[in-house]
């Protein structure tokens, strides 16, 4: 299943916490002539380096299928940064 939505938090230290909420879709949308373009791109460099075409992006799709669940935490200093994909 392709990921629905991507949660980002900020947290500060003494500062109230700043959620931010990302749909997927609207965003795949509007990014989908460049999505087109990369797909153009990654069939030349399979045809270069002589690569299965239909097996790289049957991989891709795996591995976008697989995100949802997906939770990365980045802390910097005394700012804190969870992004989770549903």
């Amino acid at each position: 299943m392709m990921p629905q939505l991507v949660t980002v938090k900020t947290v500060r230290l003494n500062r109230r916490p700043i959620r931010i909420w990302i749909p997927v879709l609207p965003v795949l949308l509007v990014l989908s002539p460049a999505i087109v373009l990369a797909v153009g791109v990654a069939a030349v460099a399979c045809l270069v380096y002589r690569i299965n075409l239909l097996r790289a992006l049957g991989s891709g799709w795996r591995i976008v299928s697989a995100l949802p669940g997906t939770r990365l935490g980045i802390e910097h200093g005394r700012t804190e940064v969870l992004v989770t994909i549903r």
